[in-house]
């Protein structure tokens, strides 16, 4: 089977123009590989990257499948390794590690059925507008296809991806998310809600982006600006002040800090702790961050 077969694909994907650099994120699961053999169609110049957290017995060698199949449909290929000890929030340290690892403009492939699930995710979190939103789509070319068609398009093309026994661990709540509520709402719903999950956060980022767009006007470091400001913006302001300078993987500032942080600009209170040894103090008028 030829390359020819991903045209239905790549007609719902976002990948760079033909030419341009792309380096993807490839564990050697159904949705990686699809990525990278996609992004090779696309015509990209693509290097497949393969991270080992160590994690599983014979995981060193998974780099070899992920580079037999950049080798079969022309891409080039690195192999990088983590070291992540178990223990406590093995998903979000491993998850740390391996981006730490790659360059920021990396290609994953997460798809609708990954944005609906921390779509949910985030909404059992509490995390507002912004958790609502999802991932955002940039560099992630795949968000439009879905899980069972990535695996389609493996088996179309006589691929033999890596299955990795901790997408069934009942621990992670991604877990359960994917194999026991989204069942659970298809069943309520009478209808398949990873589209329609999809479709609303597509919907809200937009919403989001208009809030951003709004909120820069304001100087979060004007009380009195914040003050004046309609109090959706004044957060937003506020949470984009706090988390400036922070990796984009860390989650912002949670919501009673921002609360806390407008009692300083209202005169209700002196000078609050934002978290990581840092305060935000207010001195005629104005506010700053001091550690």
């Amino acid at each position: 089977m030829t390359i020819a077969a991903c045209d239905d694909y790549l007609a719902r994907c976002r990948f760079p123009s033909p030419g341009v650099r792309a380096v993807c994120a490839v564990s050697g699961g159904p949705d990686s590989l699809a990525l990278l053999v996609l992004a090779c169609a696309a015509g990209c110049d693509v290097t497949a990257v393969h991270v080992d957290h160590g994690l599983r017995d014979r995981s060193a060698r998974e780099a070899d499948v992920v580079a037999a199949v950049a080798s079969k449909f022309g891409a080039a290929f690195e192999s990088r390794s983590v070291a992540v000890a178990p223990g406590p929030n093995l998903e979000a340290r491993a998850r740390a590690a391996r981006y730490g690892v790659l360059p920021r403009d990396v290609l994953t492939g997460h798809t609708a059925d990954d944005q609906a699930e921390t779509v949910l995710l985030n909404l059992l979190r509490g995390a507002g507008l912004d958790g609502l939103r999802g991932m955002p789509v940039d560099r992630r070319p795949l968000i439009g296809l879905r899980r069972f068609e990535t695996r389609a398009l493996c088996d179309t093309l006589g691929l033999d991806p890596i299955v990795d026994p901790s997408n069934a661990d009942p621990s992670i709540r991604r877990n359960r998310v994917r194999h026991e509520l989204l069942p659970m709402l298809d069943s309520i719903a009478a209808r398949d809600v990873v589209p329609v999950v999809a479709r609303q956060a597509a919907l809200l980022s937009d919403d989001a982006a208009l809030l951003d767009a709004l909120s820069e006007a304001i100087d979060p470091t004007d009380s009195k600006a914040l003050r004046a400001a309609p109090v959706a913006l004044a957060r937003r302001a506020i949470r984009s002040w706090l988390r400036c300078g922070n990796d984009e993987e860390h989650h912002p500032p949670d919501a009673a800090t921002v609360e806390r942080v407008l009692d300083v600009a209202h005169g209700r209170a002196a000078a609050t702790d934002v978290g990581g040894g840092r305060r935000v103090v207010r001195s005629r008028g104005r506010l700053t961050i001091t550690s």
